[in-house]
């Protein structure tokens, strides 16, 4: 008899508002979600919301048929070694989306996404595993994003860009649009700041903020 398990990873900020999606989910598919529960690897208490907290070798001793999980973990970098981390233990990620989200034409998204409430994904556009899309995000056409990317809340992708892996949108960034074969390109673990207005290419690793966006200087 199958008896299969799912959790959120992470039980703080982001995994809480996370859970009540992944929760109607599971409801709509008919799905017992007494089975759902938190992962977190430094629990503060032993439930909250509803759901029990489980450190993930606690979770990994609970008797389950399968086990799925939702890393719902904004530091990419931690992000992409809990994910080797379920990989190696087979457990499967799941893909979570609100029910009011947007996804129009030829969206293609790599496993483990979050999509939050009001996200829109336009057309022809590619996104990596372990995306998160924040509240009120949207991405619009063609645009390419890696693996590992992060969108805050209300952040405006337009169109013809590139987001490298593990690069970070703060809340409220509007990248502008780009061109059909030049591209805004956002690179490998760049930051871009709250409410920052991007109008070119930002390098690998490089944190801007401001209207229009500029690199961060940090005072020694």
């Amino acid at each position: 008899m199958k008896n299969p398990l799912y959790a959120v990873y992470g039980a703080s900020g982001y995994g809480r508002e996370v859970m009540p999606l992944l929760r109607a989910q599971l409801q709509a598919q008919k799905i017992d979600s007494s089975r759902l529960i938190f992962i977190d690897d430094n629990p503060e208490t032993d439930a909250i919301n509803g759901h029990s907290i489980f450190k993930f070798d606690d979770f990994m001793q609970i008797e389950a048929s399968e086990r799925f999980v939702t890393l719902a973990i904004a530091n990419s970098i931690i992000r992409e070694k809990l994910e080797k981390r379920c990989q190696e233990n087979n457990i499967q990620f799941l893909d979570v989306a609100a029910s009011n989200v947007c996804v129009m034409d030829n969206v293609n998204i790599g496993e483990g996404s979050i999509l939050s409430p009001f996200s829109s994904l336009t057309s022809n556009v590619q996104i990596g595993r372990q995306f998160h899309a924040n509240i009120y995000s949207y991405v619009a056409h063609d645009c390419i994003i890696g693996d590992y990317v992060t969108f805050a809340p209300g952040v405006k992708l337009n169109g013809n860009i590139i987001v490298e892996d593990h690069a970070y949108i703060g809340t409220g960034a509007v990248i502008k649009q780009g061109k059909p074969g030049e591209p805004i390109v956002i690179g490998h673990g760049a930051v871009i700041g709250m409410g920052a207005v991007v109008t070119k290419s930002i390098p690998p690793g490089v944190t801007v903020i401001g209207n229009p966006a500029k690199p961060l200087i940090r005072l020694t």
